[in-house]
């Protein structure tokens, strides 16, 4: 996993509505990238389910939140759709896990990312990463806001 004080990978990728989307477009804010497994899992639904709970407060505290796995576009949308989420989804679909193995996150055996969190401040470093012990643990939403506190963001 990709450590803190690093600067972050750059990356430019497909959206769910197929709108390139690069790390600096963030530049100025903080971002947390949630690296999830794949759509259409119960777990990765239940996931991004939480995180849209609480995407506002997550914006009051300054930061954006996006996720990222390595289905297509196509598959993005109908997700989102699915599930009612407002979280912009990226496509690390070809080449497949490209920006996913630059951050740490991607495992090889399986084809797809570890669930992951990275925290990167306003100026593209990354200051917080979690990485869970296995795809089936589902980081919860308090280690987002204690890396937000931590980071001195606030409401």
């Amino acid at each position: 996993m990709i450590e803190p004080g690093t600067q972050a990978p750059a990356f430019t990728l497909p959206d769910q509505d197929g709108n390139d989307v690069s790390l600096s477009d963030f530049a100025g804010c903080k971002v947390v990238i949630a690296f999830y497994p794949q759509d259409f899992s119960s777990v990765c639904g239940d996931q991004l389910s939480i995180y849209q709970e609480v995407l506002g407060e997550i914006r009051e505290r300054g930061a954006e939140l996006i996720g990222i796995s390595v289905d297509s576009s196509h598959a993005h949308c109908a997700f989102r759709e699915h599930l009612n989420l407002k979280i912009t989804l990226l496509s690390d679909f070809h080449p497949k896990g490209e920006t996913i193995k630059a951050y740490g996150a991607y495992l090889e055996d399986r084809g797809h990312a570890n669930r992951s969190l990275v925290l990167v401040d306003e100026d593209g470093a990354v200051e917080w990463v979690h990485e869970a012990d296995t795809p089936l643990e589902i980081p919860g939403a308090n280690l987002i806001f204690d890396a937000l506190a931590a980071s001195g963001a606030s409401a």
